[in-house]
């Protein structure tokens, strides 16, 4: 794909993640069928407080639930203002286009209304990040602001690496852009959710923003080394391993606690189970076809040498898998051998 691209690289780590997440969504999407509105409007309030408390907002859940009933408040002015924003901001993550400018201006003027003069605006001027009254990062100058942002868009428009790659991504290179006054952070996280939630819908309710909240200083580590790095390599494999643990946390507050085991057990149990089941069986794959499955739907144009060095296997290994699961009709080939792409089926 021509244009801007952000530098990054499919490493096995993240290929391993992207796996497991897909596998516990799966059981994540069964329970939000399922799942009561309470349930959902507990995590739209745990989204919204810790997305606000790393930019030191100060309400507690407790709070965001009473101004969410429309209760009053003893709190600043400012974090009630904040916390109402974040409220609007999450319930028209349907009505937005996570590819288009007007959107991206409007979430950010509902979601800083009250908070900045000009919101929904480009900052006009240049701004560094701080920590600690430290400068840790010098966004880009204001005058390239316009181009950065919508080289941004388009590439997420066009892209075909998987949205749990893709939006995680978005999500760092919106940070280095740095394109508003203030509300950068909590934007960057509001669109990475509207970008995972136009691929799954149920992940508009997948309260990450807490596990980010309790690791801030690690968040911000990251995205440091990846500034150091110019590569966001890094910041992938971070929000990756947040998914992962939000949807792990989320799947198993849902269980219902298990205390007494089934009256009748099989007398006897194989003594010898696989280590791997057969691509060939029905629908399950090998741990090995599943990286595979990953790899291609991530980066279309990986190459077989590409995808052994990525999984650390042999080349030969990833044929076999790869006429195994074209055979069984999971993976097809668009054009030549050298310039074509994958297709996960």
């Amino acid at each position: 794909m021509a244009g801007y691209q952000p530098p990054f690289n499919i490493t096995a780590e993240i290929l391993n993640l992207v796996v497991e997440v897909g596998e516990l969504l799966g059981h994540w999407a069964a329970q939000a069928g399922r799942a009561s509105p309470l349930l959902r409007k507990e995590n739209r309030i745990r989204t919204i407080q810790a997305s606000l408390a790393i930019e030191h907002n100060s309400l507690s859940a407790e709070q965001v639930t009473a101004i969410m009933d429309g209760k009053r408040v003893l709190a600043p002015a400012k974090d009630i203002q904040e916390v109402r924003n974040a409220i609007l901001a999450y319930e028209q993550l349907p009505h937005w286009n996570c590819h288009r400018l007007a959107d991206l201006l409007a979430a950010h003027r509902l979601l800083m209304r009250g908070l900045v003069d000009v919101p929904g605006q480009l900052r006009s001027g240049n701004v560094g990040v701080y920590r600690d009254k430290q400068l840790i990062h010098m966004a880009p100058p204001a005058h390239q602001l316009a181009r950065l942002v919508g080289d941004l868009l388009e590439w997420l428009r066009q892209t075909d690496i998987h949205p749990l790659i893709a939006s995680s991504i978005f999500h760092y290179e919106f940070e280095f852009i740095h394109p508003f006054a203030d509300g950068n952070g909590r934007m960057g996280r509001l669109w990475q959710t509207l970008i995972l939630s136009d691929w799954r819908a149920e992940l508009a309710w997948l309260p990450v923003e807490t596990l980010i909240h309790d690791q801030q200083q690690d968040y911000y580590r990251v995205l440091g080394e990846c500034d150091r790095a110019s590569d966001c390599t890094a910041f992938i494999a971070f929000m990756l391993e947040k998914l992962r643990l939000a949807l792990r946390e989320g799947i198993d507050a849902q269980q219902p606690n298990v205390n007494e085991m089934p009256v009748e057990m099989p007398v006897e149990m194989p003594v010898e189970m696989p280590v791997e089941m057969p691509v060939e069986n029905a629908g399950n794959l090998s741990v090995t076809a599943s990286k595979i499955l990953a790899a291609v739907e991530a980066t279309p144009s990986i190459t077989i040498a590409q995808l052994a060095q990525a999984l650390g296997i042999n080349s030969r290994t990833v044929e076999r898998n790869i006429k195994t699961l074209q055979d069984n009709g999971r993976l097809q080939r668009e054009g030549s051998t050298k310039s074509g792409v994958w297709r996960v089926m």
